[in-house]
């Protein structure tokens, strides 16, 4: 099995208000296509998919837990402290319910949280150990053995 991943799907209760927050007030461009029950945001690298929690837990054939008790949250990395800054003011202005603000944290980055819509956390974060390349991707030091 090859080491990535293509998807994150969040269970939310309502996926066009979910849609709405990252939409209208982040700015993202959802794909062309999308139902009442699922909406897709291609990101570099992997995809962000918005699915009705209760049409998650039919597809899974499983009970899906509320948003926020899951353990599950995303992430998304600024290039500096003032670009999270920014990011947390935009995320908070567009709906989102503060949870951490913005603050240098013990590992070294600079790291906020924010609930969404739809009851999941977003971290908002600079990680200086881990540089961004023109894409937006993280680069991850290489493995030990490599």
């Amino acid at each position: 099995m090859e080491q990535r991943l293509n998807m994150i799907t969040l269970g939310v209760d309502d996926v066009g208000a979910t849609k709405r927050f990252f939409a209208d007030g982040l700015g993202w461009q959802p794909s062309g296509f999308e139902s009442p029950e699922i909406v897709f945001f291609a990101l570099p690298g992997t995809v962000l998919a918005l699915f009705g929690r209760t049409a998650l837990a039919e597809d899974v054939g499983s009970e899906i837990g509320p948003a926020g008790r899951d353990g599950v949250t995303i992430a998304w990395n600024g290039r500096s402290e003032a670009e999270v800054d920014a990011a947390y003011a935009r995320a908070v202005s567009a709906g989102a319910r503060p949870v951490k603000p913005p603050q240098r944290v013990f590992w070294g980055g600079y790291s906020s949280y924010v609930r969404i819509p739809g009851g999941h956390f977003l971290e908002i974060a600079f990680v200086p150990d881990f540089p961004m390349d023109d894409a937006g991707m993280l680069q991850l030091p290489p493995p030990k053995d490599a």
